[in-house]
């Protein structure tokens, strides 16, 4: 595991902007894996902006999002496929069929579900997965108690995920949610974990210094050959100093 402490989220953003947009330069048809959140945001953004400057080409680039809720039309302002839009597609030059998010709509979900590991396949696999992590410890959508294997499929979200994403958990607010399981994230070439502020200092360090365990779904990740972890200095605030 390679971590990188920085003083900001500003300077987390920018540090993991660069990294993808040199991974890209390496490898100009990268299947890039996508996250949504508030920490992600400055990453976008700071991605934007790099390709503005003429220093990232997007045009040959792959992306697959981790997730989606469901149910969930794509034009609704809360999925998942608005905020890619918002953050980064409107914005880069990433061909609309190179982009893969879950359908929200889908009437038979484990098919989507299905189709959408199939697709991965024939893509090659995601050669850099680029993640959050939530205060209970989930990536993508899988909450504690998910299972190393588990592969793409529907999840039923935590009360507390939907509180944190919604602000309740009244009429109208999806339950579920269709996300990549850990056995498929945990298959990326590379992965990049992001994470912002003191209110992530603990569960870092429970999943990347704690035990392995399926109650911590982020902890799978010490598992994986080739993570680079980035915070900024309030997620690592209970860091071992190096």
């Amino acid at each position: 595991m390679r971590t990188i402490i920085v003083d900001t989220y500003e300077d987390l953003s920018l540090v993991a902007a660069r990294l993808v947009g040199d991974e890209i330069g390496e490898k100009p048809d990268l299947v890039l894996g996508l996250p949504t959140g508030r920490t992600p945001v400055g990453f976008y953004a700071a991605l934007v902006q790099l390709y503005r400057q003429g220093r990232v080409d997007f045009s040959r680039v792959v992306t697959f999002n981790l997730d989606e809720y469901y149910p969930m039309d794509p034009r609704d302002p809360r999925s998942f496929h608005a905020f890619m839009q918002k953050h980064l597609l409107e914005h880069v030059n990433v061909p609309w069929d190179h982009v893969h998010i879950p359908d929200g709509r889908a009437p038979e979900p484990e098919q989507a579900c299905a189709e959408y590991e199939h697709q991965l396949a024939r893509a090659g696999g995601i050669d850099l997965l680029v993640l959050g992590i939530g205060h209970n410890g989930h990536i993508g959508f899988n909450e504690p108690g998910a299972p190393r294997q588990g592969r793409t499929g529907p999840v039923r979200l935590a009360h507390e995920t939907i509180q944190a994403n919604f602000g309740s958990v009244g009429p109208g607010v999806p339950r579920f949610a269709l996300s990549m399981g850990i056995g498929t994230i945990l298959e990326s070439r590379k992965i990049l974990l992001l994470a912002s502020g003191q209110d992530k200092a603990s569960i870092i360090r429970r999943a990347l210094l704690g035990p392995v365990t399926p109650d911590v779904p982020a902890s799978f990740l010490q598992l994986h050959p080739s993570l680079t972890v980035i915070l900024d200095r309030g997620a690592a605030a209970y860091w071992p100093a190096s």
